[in-house]
Formats: structure tokens, sequence, C-alpha cells
């Protein structure tokens, strides 16, 4: 087993939050037969964890959830399985609605979740002994879920059988477009964007079976790492705003994206250009299937 302690970047967050739901395995199960897990914790998790060797720091997001265990991802690409204890210690850092107290419960651990885990050896496995994650990140994570396919599991009976019409289908018609700019390194709305954005949730509104599609952009200032992690930034933000301020029903929303700086709209050689890039699309769509319906 590999001691793992390179500690992940923020850009797992949306890139694992992306992970579609298929077949009978929802985005957070644990499968037993995923080919790279480094350990498999079995039997009941003990709630007393004193005396028990210390394990390896596991750094990376929470890929998969199912029960006492969840999967963590490091930036190697590697799968640790790690159990989760009723003496596990969950800590969050930053403070977000009140998240500074010292424990947090095992249901803050969502998928796509940035962790640092310390562990200790049992049962030929590990198991959680203390899990740091920021408070912002859970923010991200949390507001995130409700737009995935795993989160849209979870709706009403109206979401479950518009699920039944369009769940499956990838192919869309694009009835409409909004884009909203950013300066420069941010991520905040500016009053024009915020006022385009509500106005972008009305007109899909009115149109039927409409899903929203968030993709968020850079342009080439920076690394390729920063400029991933900041797309995805600015499409959190524009998703939050839609669904808090705008009203938009999470079920009604594709998983969002950040793209950095690829399909740029304009020349990033000039000044003009980047300002043009530095945007996210807020897309109107209608599954080919029931248009026109």
């Amino acid at each position: 087993m590999s001691i793992i302690s390179n500690r992940a970047g923020a850009s797992l967050l949306l890139a694992s939050l992306a992970m579609p739901a298929t077949g009978g395995l929802s985005a957070q199960e644990l499968s037993p037969q995923d080919a790279n897990v480094m350990v498999t914790v079995n039997g009941t998790i003990p709630a007393d964890l004193s005396g028990m060797p210390e394990g390896p720091e596991v750094a990376g997001f929470i890929s998969r959830r199912s029960g006492d265990k969840m999967q963590v991802t490091t930036v190697d690409g590697s799968n640790a399985v790690i159990g989760i204890s009723e003496a596990t210690e969950i800590k969050a850092s930053g403070g977000f609605l009140g998240l500074n107290r010292d424990k947090l419960g095992s249901d803050s651990l969502l998928n796509g979740l940035p962790v640092t885990v310390e562990t200790v050896q049992w049962g030929g496995g590990l198991v959680a002994s203390r899990i740091d994650l920021k408070s912002k990140d859970l923010k991200t994570a949390s507001m995130i879920r409700t737009g995935t396919a795993q989160g849209f599991e979870e709706q009403t009976a109206a979401t479950e059988a518009l699920r039944g019409r369009l769940g499956d289908i990838d192919k869309y018609n694009i009835k409409g477009t909004t884009n909203v700019y950013f300066d420069t390194g941010k991520w905040n709305l500016s009053p024009s964007a915020e006022s385009q954005l509500c106005a972008a949730a009305q007109q899909a509104d009115a149109t039927d079976n409409a899903l929203l599609l968030v993709v968020g952009y850079t342009d080439s200032v920076g690394s390729e790492d920063y400029n991933q992690v900041l797309s995805e930034k600015r499409a959190g933000k524009v998703v939050n705003f839609l669904q808090q301020r705008c009203g938009w029903k999470p079920w009604r929303m594709l998983t969002p994206t950040g793209m950095a700086e690829a399909d740029p709209l304009a020349d990033n050689s000039t000044a003009a250009g980047k300002a043009q890039n530095r945007r996210v699309s807020v897309n109107i769509l209608v599954s080919k299937s029931v248009d026109g319906m």
C-alpha cells in the first residue's frame, strides 16, 4: 500500500462533481470491482480507534460514498477506500453557516469534496481518525451537488417524471445562450451580469422542457491549472446565483463545468479578445426527443 501525502488542488472539486451516474451505480456508491482501489475495509468499523497503529495520510477528493465507507481519489489517480467510525473527527476550517464547530457529521462528506484524511490501520484496511476540509469547498460541493445527476435522484415525483423523459438523453437543441463576463482573475458577478442571468432564467422558464447548462471559461492569462480552477469558480458562482436569486430549480440544471481557456470566443492576443473570453455561458437546452411536443 502506498503512503499518500500530496495535497489535492481545488480543481478536483468540480471535476469530480461532474461525474455522471450511469447504469445502476450512483455517483457516490462504492463498487468492490473498482480497478485501482488501494484498500478495502471489511467488517463492522469499531467506535473506538484508540491504540490502533497509525496509517498514512490520504489527500484527494471524495469520489464515492456508501454507508460507513468513502473512496478518496488522490492527485495521482489512485483510489483508497477508507472507513468512517463514530470516533472519526470531521473538521472544517474557514467558517460557513456556523461550520466552525469542532466536529461535523458524516453527512457533510459529499462527493467531490477535497479532504485530507489522517488514518489508522484496522482489519487490513484504513479507518479515518480525522478528516479535514475547507468550509468554502463544502459550500461549493453542497451547492453544486443539487445540480448533479446524483442529486437529481433525490428530488420530487415531478422531477422523476421529467428525468424519465430527459435523464438518459445526451442530444439537445440549443434555444439560447447568455454570456456574462468577468474581470481578470475574478469570479464575482457585476449587477449587469446578475440582471442578465435572471433574464436568461425567465426565458428558459418560458420554454417547455428547458434545462440550463452552465460552462465557465477564462482567457489565456495564467497557468492551465489556475485557469481550470478559475473557470470552475465562475461556473459555480453563476449556478449559485441562478438557483438562489433567480429561482431556477436545481433539478432543471445539467452538471456545470469549467473549460479554462478552451473554446475562446475571440483572439487572446488582444485585451478586447481576452475580455470576451473571460465568461460563463448559460445555455438553454431542450432534448431533441421532446422538442416540439
